[in-house]
């Protein structure tokens, strides 16, 4: 990369670090800052744009796309955080299923101004965890609540991976909703999305309750 004079500026760096390395911003702009000959002290912040994991030797290497803030700090937000109007008294629209496409469906309503009305057959998350507790403990399986029907549908209860359509240009407003209720930011960047199972019932649960 060419350098400019210009002491407030905005780069961006591709590198290959150890996971300790990554663990941490103070230990990636030092590793910048030795890499690329940046003063760290010129460093005001970094943010991380894609992040993968190469496993494929013995040593362990995590691959980073990074956005230098030089002498500046970020004037935006991390993510765009998409705010849903009141939509009391507005035309209702039916959504079949709390699963995830009736959750960002009924979200996707919301944006532009109707009202949805989610009708699904199933318990709420909390009592989900409930009976599927059952299955494993009892033998005992609630037609009406278990690991298919239910808030959140069948991948609630997953591991929470997010590998579908990760490369689609439209994932990302999707990551962002799932930030915005709960999940952690790393997803935005992260070569293998992950929320997890302990993050994704309290995810499902806030887009319930906060509309």
């Amino acid at each position: 990369m060419r350098y400019s004079d210009n002491p407030y500026m905005i780069q961006e760096h591709q590198i290959r670090i150890l996971p300790e390395q990554a663990a941490n911003e103070q230990n990636i702009k030092l590793f910048i800052s030795k890499d690329k000959g940046i003063d760290a002290r010129t460093i005001k912040a970094i943010r991380v744009l894609k992040r993968s994991i190469d496993a494929r030797q013995r040593t362990i290497f995590v691959n980073l796309k990074v956005r230098l803030y030089i002498n500046e700090l970020p004037q935006d937000e991390e993510f765009v955080r998409t705010e849903y109007q009141n939509v009391e008294g507005k035309p209702q629209v039916i959504v079949v299923g709390a699963g995830p496409g009736g959750l960002f469906a009924a979200l996707r309503l919301i944006e532009l101004g109707l009202r949805p009305i989610v009708v699904e057959r199933g318990k709420n998350v909390r009592d989900r965890k409930v009976d599927i507790a059952k299955i494993s403990r009892e033998h005992k399986v609630d037609p009406e609540s278990n690991y298919s029907f239910g808030e959140g549908g069948a991948g609630t209860f997953s591991d929470g991976k997010l590998t579908t359509g990760i490369r689609d240009i439209r994932i990302r407003h999707v990551f962002e909703a799932f930030v915005r209720f709960g999940a952690p930011e790393e997803i935005l960047y992260s070569g293998r999305p992950h929320i997890g199972t302990d993050k994704l019932g309290k995810v499902v649960k806030n887009i319930r309750e906060d509309q």
